[in-house]
């Protein structure tokens, strides 16, 4: 229900985070600097131990192309795990509720999705996976994928500052990322989720016994554990089917304002851990405003227009009017600001956690989530999402540079060709993941749902754009058609399809960003000279949030008028 009083809770949340998010991006950036920090002596052998078991020094820097072979390595030693896991889960320990074998598509959709940060499933967690799957294997890869991502950014913000051609270690960014950030934060994060009420247990299930009569089995597990690090590493992939509008991982509305913090986190705060590996930290703000100029204005119309009925739904008995003053797809123990403020910050974070129905969003509602989905960086993912803001600002700075008639420069870095053409490829590769095995899917008739074929509706159209953008941009979060009907995407075309969306949008711009960031690291820094571009300011703030709208508009305008607008100009 909007409740008018509830949106303080809403405006003291993004507060809080505004006034954490220096701090805290301070000591993230100093996680990757060369610099003593809190914990060395203790931490300090621990990881040292680690670097000789991998075989590798920390004063051993490497390459764009070293640092990438060996983020595929770990990450494909990580997939390859995961898929023998699912594939012989019955065998292996843990499963006491007899969860079945994955067939080898949707362990292949599964341990890709994982791998990835996506955490997009196909599957029903509490029957089809084990407690093994859910205490070992998959919180592997939450840890994984989310050190992957943020030592990617640590990588490439590094080109703006060194000369000698490298971006650093990947072992020792990957294992101080969890050592020094996402560990602990994680470990205090579970506690909190406990005494917020989410259960943290061992135990598979426990039977209930209703007052209707009856019995009721409830799945249980380490639920407090396993929320906290997918939350915070912006995996998204929830220890119940029903994700965070479950009781049991979501409890109250306390629960749900602490659990979008968590989201909030390391996104918000990325922006100055770049300031503080560069050494210039009003570049951070110009970042900063982007990202919340962008998502302020999304949460003001995903709120907005979430106070109506959704036309696409109207023809459906009991559907069609809000219920009891909520929107169809509303979880009734939040209010509408607090429920959009997670659903808008889960999206827009990358993680894909869901405490609403969005097939049952209003037509506008969906396209603001999509949009967080086609920019994939306000704030975007665990780490590369703002190394994608940062491909939108040298891609911005190159053109205005051309407008003005000055050199294209950054940092002290001139922006050459080389740059420009990655930094390209990795934005329209997020296009192309996304098109092609739609046109696929719809024109090949894999799209389908009980009763037959799917209706050529906007709505359903926009259900299946949804779930490809969602794989492309390693988000996880899933759209129904409609609320009455949902078309099948647990078959061999959309695990094998969806997999090589998922693999192709995350590791294709990763490269991008570490070729990009490798260029920028073989050249000398310039000192700032007449014509340099300041780009520490209120009007470089305004140009390049204009540039990543018009860009992400223009890049993705043709889906968007015929899947939300048109749901938008028909009701259909």
């Amino acid at each position: 229900m909007f409740d008018p009083s509830s949106l303080w809770d809403v405006i003291v949340l993004i507060g809080i985070v505004a006034a954490i998010a220096p701090w805290f991006g301070g000591y993230l950036g100093r996680i990757y600097m060369d610099r003593p920090m809190p914990g060395d002596s203790i931490l300090g052998p621990i990881e040292a131990g680690i670097y000789r078991l991998l075989g590798t020094s920390p004063r051993k820097s490497m390459t764009a192309a070293e640092y990438f072979v060996a983020l595929l390595v770990v990450n494909g030693m990580t997939w390859g795990f995961l898929y023998i896991w699912f594939v012989f889960q019955p065998s292996l320990p843990l499963d006491a509720t007899g969860a079945p074998a994955m067939s080898w598509t949707l362990a292949f959709h599964s341990a890709s999705s994982f791998t990835t940060n996506t955490d997009f499933t196909h599957f029903t967690n509490e029957s089809q996976l084990s407690l093994g799957s859910l205490v070992i294997a998959w919180p592997l890869a939450l840890f994984v994928s989310a050190s992957t991502g943020l030592a990617v950014m640590a990588a490439m913000i590094r080109g703006f500052v060194r000369r000698d051609g490298t971006l650093g270690n990947f072992y020792v960014d990957m294992v101080r990322t969890i050592s020094r950030l996402l560990l602990p934060l994680a470990i205090v994060f579970a506690v909190i989720l406990v005494l917020l009420g989410v259960p943290q247990t061992f135990t598979n299930t426990v039977t209930a016994y209703p007052l209707t009569g009856g019995t009721q089995t409830i799945y249980l597990g380490p639920v407090a554990s396993f929320t906290s690090i997918s939350l915070l590493g912006t995996n998204g992939g929830g220890f119940y089917s029903a994700n965070a509008a479950s009781p049991l991982a979501n409890p109250s509305a306390l629960s749900n304002l602490f659990e979008t913090f968590v989201m909030m986190l390391l996104g918000f705060s990325a922006p100055f851990a770049f300031g503080k590996i560069v050494r210039r930290r009003g570049e951070a703000w110009p970042y900063a405003g982007t990202i919340y100029i962008v998502f302020g204005i999304a949460l003001g119309l995903f709120i907005a227009y979430q106070f109506a009925t959704n036309p696409a739904l109207a023809s459906i008995p009991g559907l069609g009017p809000q219920l009891g003053g909520y929107p169809v797809g509303q979880e009734t123990r939040f209010s509408l600001p607090e429920g959009s403020l997670f659903q808008v910050v889960s999206v827009y974070s990358n993680v894909g956690a869901n405490n609403m129905q969005i097939g049952a969003l209003q037509p506008v509602s969906q396209l603001v989530l999509l949009f967080g989905m086609f920019t994939q960086s306000t704030p975007g993912g665990e780490g590369t999402g703002f190394a994608m803001l940062l491909l939108f600002a040298v891609l911005g700075i190159f053109v205005g540079g051309l407008m003005v008639g000055r050199t294209p420069e950054y940092l002290g870095k001139k922006v050459k060709t080389g740059q420009v053409r990655w930094a390209a490829l990795a934005l329209l590769s997020h296009p192309a993941a996304i098109l092609v095995p739609f046109v696929v899917a719809v024109v090949g008739g894999f799209v389908t749902v009980s009763s037959g074929s799917l209706p050529a509706t906007a709505h359903t159209f926009t259900s299946v754009l949804y779930e490809f953008t969602s794989e492309s941009a390693n988000n996880g979060s899933a759209l129904t058609a409609g609320g009455s009907s949902t078309f099948n995407d647990s078959t061999p075309f959309f695990n094998l399809a969806g997999a090589a969306v998922m693999l192709f949008g995350r590791f294709v711009p990763i490269y991008a960003m570490l070729k990009v960031g490798g260029m920028f690291s073989q050249q000398e820094t310039l000192p700032p000279g007449q014509g340099t571009l300041r780009t520490a300011s209120v009007t470089f703030t305004v140009y390049i949030t204009l540039f990543l709208v018009i860009v992400t508009v223009l890049l993705f305008l043709p889906v968007i008028a015929m899947g939300p607008l048109s749901q938008i100009v028909g009701g259909g």
